[in-house]
């Protein structure tokens, strides 16, 4: 090929809009044929490849004689040996009209969080429905996904028509029940297609054998849907994901536009601080642009030096997003952990991350009948509607009105890894009018009127590791001192602020959570506070200590092993938690996760709570809490 016809080649690929499309459905409805049929049939198969295929027919192929066009996609040794896919597997194909990039998903249930992540970039769903089994609990399942993560299209692909005859009465069935179950779903169009995937009828062109068939190829379809206007015409957002500066006379604020236009010399602001400017230049690395649309690359210069960094967003003055610290947001949960509403999170929204939590858990959606019932966690793969605050206002848009400044991921503090995928539906403006009061007497003058520094204490450990007496003998030495104090004891408080909570990880989590917070206010006081519970999560006790200034916070690790403690047994709680007549006990059946570093780890085996008390003191006198 000549140069100038190279050149030529790949002028006309990038003028090619680009289609994102999901394919999903249940087990066996024929996603991977569809998609190897698709590959096969727009000639984008080599020669290897289709000799490969043919031998890997022959030993993975459920086809007979004919092409297993499926293992195309099911690339996995498990996805072939057992006919499923696993793994979300991303195919790229183009054609005379459209670029295409298709995500084949897993039908089976507990590889719904692999669907939703196919989903989340996506913007036409291919449900498939098997011809002889109709609309399955899966195929609710995927189609509600598919709405809750911004979906408008849908192509329902009714395959295997060729096994009931072409029949045209089980092609309508099938779309009418779809369709009045759809109702309840936010899907701008349904186009619904008789197709066999493993012969090609009506997947390139329309099938002789389906004559009473009048709509469009598969194919056709999917190379004339609009879905490029709607988010060029939707408000100009660029969320900042670098700030360039090479050198001193260049200072511009990199990322891709999800959504509007901006040109040079438009006004444009950061959502959180309201600050505006104009845009001076928009860099490229092909040259500067005049215009810069939905997609693009950029980097913005601006007219004046205003306070722009990593995770701003930048959006138009007239046009601004909302801007809040809480949220009310759908959840699909994604770990094998189950959620614990209070436990604090990270949260990254764009190119922003900050630390939040959920609130409230409002309520559990079934996802097969989209019925609300209540719960107080969610587990894999479930979907719920929670209230969200993050530690500082964060901007965002109704994930119905942009699926990328509305959606966001939250991330375990401690493992790193994603455990859900949010989209936001609104802003929750409460307590707007309430602000901080300004009081004359601070924490510093209290402690100083007390002669000490406020302090945490936080005893930490199996139930019978002595916490409570030792925590106890530490406060009657302080108080012989002369100093003032507060104890915080875990089945003191339960006797009062947490009555109402029982014993399950939510539960023990939000006990923490507001022990913690009433420990705060003690220190706010001028006190030492000491706290003593189980307090079995790492988290919750990384929470408590973010929550005061550092040294603020000193963690006592009282540790006796398991068998120590069920020897003490002072309460008969170990027998009662084996005989299986206390659920959730920690050491028996709940974990306790043993601090990493604490400042000071008492092995109470063998020493007397006295000479353990005596090494507190001690900590607190270098630590400067008694002055």
């Amino acid at each position: 090929m000549r140069a100038e016809d190279l050149r030529s080649f790949l002028a006309a690929q990038e003028r090619k809009t680009l289609l994102r499309v999901l394919t999903c459905g249940s087990v066996d409805d024929g996603k991977s044929t569809l998609i190897g049929r698709l590959l096969y049939d727009t000639k984008l198969i080599f020669d290897d490849q289709l000799k490969t295929l043919e031998k890997d027919s022959r030993k993975h192929g459920t086809t007979g004689e004919d092409m297993d066009f499926a293992l195309l996609v099911d690339g996995l040794e498990a996805e072939r040996e057992q006919g499923i896919t696993i793994d979300v597997a991303y195919r790229f194909f183009t054609t005379d009209k459209r670029k295409f990039i298709v995500a084949d998903t897993p039908g089976h249930e507990q590889y719904t969080r692999n669907m939703a992540t196919g989903a989340s970039n996506s913007d036409l769903a291919i449900i498939l429905v098997d011809a002889r089994k109709g609309v399955l609990t899966q195929t609710r399942r995927h189609a509600f996904i598919c709405s809750l993560l911004g979906i408008k299209h849908v192509a329902l692909a009714i395959n295997k028509i060729d096994l009931v005859d072409f029949s045209e009465e089980i092609f309508a069935t099938i779309d009418t029940e779809f369709r009045d179950f759809a109702k309840q779903l936010a899907f701008q169009n349904i186009v619904s297609l008789p197709i066999s995937a493993r012969y090609g009828d009506n997947v390139i062109e329309r099938s002789n054998r389906t004559p009473w068939y009048r709509g469009p190829s598969l194919l056709a379809h999917l190379e004339t849907v609009d879905v490029e206007t709607a988010l060029a015409a939707k408000p100009f957002r660029l969320p900042v994901q670098w700030v360039n500066r090479p050198n001193l006379d260049f200072r511009g604020f990199a990322g891709t536009i999800v959504s509007g236009v901006v040109q040079t010399g438009d006004r444009v602001s950061v959502a959180r601080s309201g600050r505006a400017t104009t845009v001076s230049r928009i860099v490229t690395a092909d040259g500067d642009l005049q215009k810069a649309v939905a997609g693009d690359a950029v980097t913005l210069t601006l007219a004046e030096e205003i306070d722009v960094s990593r995770g701003d967003l930048l959006v138009p003055p007239s046009d601004r997003p909302e801007v809040s610290d809480q949220f009310a947001a759908h959840m699909l949960w994604m770990a094998e952990d189950e959620l614990l509403p209070g436990r604090q999170y990270l949260l990254k929204i764009g190119t922003r991350t900050v630390p939040a939590s959920i609130t409230e858990l409002k309520h559990k959606i079934d996802v097969n009948n989209l019925e609300h019932f209540a719960a107080k966690t969610l587990h894999l793969n479930e979907v719920g509607f929670c209230n969200f605050s993050t530690t500082e206002p964060i901007a965002f848009d109704p994930y119905t009105e942009n699926r990328d400044t509305g959606a966001f991921i939250v991330i375990d503090r401690f493992t790193n890894g994603t455990v859900g995928a949010g989209m936001i539906e609104f802003g929750l403006r409460r307590a707007t009018n309430v602000h901080w009061q300004a009081l004359d007497v601070n924490k510093e003058a209290r402690a100083e009127l007390k002669g000490q520094r406020p302090a945490i204490l936080w005893f930490t450990g199996l139930s019978g590791s002595g916490k409570s007496t030792i925590a106890n003998i530490v406060e009657q030495k302080l108080h012989a001192m002369g100093r003032h104090t507060y104890m915080l004891d875990g089945d003191n408080v339960r006797h009062g602020l947490n009555r109402d909570l029982g014993f399950t990880d939510a539960d023990r989590v939000e006990n923490i959570r507001r022990v913690a917070e009433a420990a705060k206010l003690f220190v706010d006081a001028g006190l030492i506070v000491l706290v003593s519970f189980i307090s079995p999560f790492r988290s919750e006790r990384r929470t408590a200590r973010e929550l005061v200034k550092p040294g603020e916070f000193l963690e006592v690790f009282v540790d006796a092993p398991l068998e120590v403690c069920m020897e003490r047994d002072p309460k008969g709680l170990y027998k009662r938690a084996q005989a299986g007549e206390i659920k959730h006990f920690t050491g028996i059946s709940s974990p306790y996760e043993a601090p990493d570093q604490p400042e000071i780890h008492l092995e109470t085996a063998t020493m007397p709570p006295e000479d353990a008390a005596d090494r507190v003191i001690d900590l607190i006198r270098q630590a400067g809490v008694i002055l």
